[in-house]
């Protein structure tokens, strides 16, 4: 096991300290420890680079997306764990069948479509496909957590006058806090980090995200390996913010409804 941890953490450390590097020295040895540490890389990542650029545009996908998956799916969720309607388990099983689907299978059909209703290199093009490509494992995890929560309590709530919307945002909404968490930091991390559909669907510089903004710092003939890895470490911190802030639920989220008492 510490072997294999080993193996996990290493590299992420090895980015971190040959980002404070020259470029002639990671040239001369790639594995060895800077000798004087240099942080102009940082500058030339964050500046030079137009990092906070791709900053922004990461970061509004990736907190939309989050914020509209939570909405939609909780309340997807909602309806399909507490009420008995018709066509409930075909609906069901339709969206867990989107968890089916290769993902990037999907790119090409997606870029015709885009391109023939204009949605195509706008500034919300990559919004509509991570929100409908995330939404699945959400509503399938909040369905689960929803259903194994006694209906009690929705019937007490029920007999002391709150409305349905009343029981469901005050009192579920709070209980659900651990799948919520474990979906904020799996569809925050999927967003941020997706690179296929950023490099597919926009072209315009001042819609692509961060990973797409990474290439720029290699080419065909010359690569500039130690900014490249100070802008990769900066492309860590937030995914890391996010996880910290939310670690101690995930656990407790993902295995949610998974045993019925």
């Amino acid at each position: 096991m510490a072997i294999f941890s080993f193996a996990c953490v290493f590299p992420i450390i090895w980015i971190i300290y040959s980002s404070l590097k020259t470029k002639d020295e990671f040239m001369l040895n790639a594995v060895k420890l800077p000798a004087h540490p240099e942080f102009r890389n940082y500058y030339k990542a964050f500046v030079e680079g137009k990092m906070a650029h791709y900053f922004i545009s990461s970061g509004l996908n990736s907190v939309i997306a989050v914020v509209v998956v939570v909405f939609l799916s909780f309340c997807a969720a909602y309806a399909l764990s507490r009420f008995r309607f018709r066509f409930r388990n075909a609906i069901y099983t339709f969206f867990i069948a989107g968890m089916l689907i290769p993902v990037y299978g999907l790119l090409v059909p997606l870029f015709l479509q885009f391109k023939q209703f204009g949605l195509y290199d706008k500034f919300y093009t990559l919004i509509i496909p991570y929100i409908a490509i995330r939404l699945p494992l959400p509503i399938f995890l909040l369905e689960s957590y929803i259903r194994s929560v006694p209906v009690e309590l929705d019937e007490a709530a029920h007999m002391d006058g709150a409305s349905k919307f009343y029981s469901m945002t005050r009192i579920l909404f709070p209980i659900c806090r651990p799948a919520i968490a474990t979906i904020v930091i799996l569809v925050f991390l999927d967003t941020w980090n997706e690179f296929p559909f950023s490099l597919v669907l926009v072209t315009n510089e001042a819609f692509k995200t961060l990973p797409v903004g990474l290439t720029n710092f290699y080419g065909q003939y010359t690569s500039d390996y130690t900014t490249l890895m100070a802008a990769m470490v900066l492309s860590i911190l937030p995914v890391l913010a996010v996880y910290l802030a939310f670690y101690k639920y995930i656990i407790q989220g993902m295995t949610a409804g998974a045993v019925k008492g």
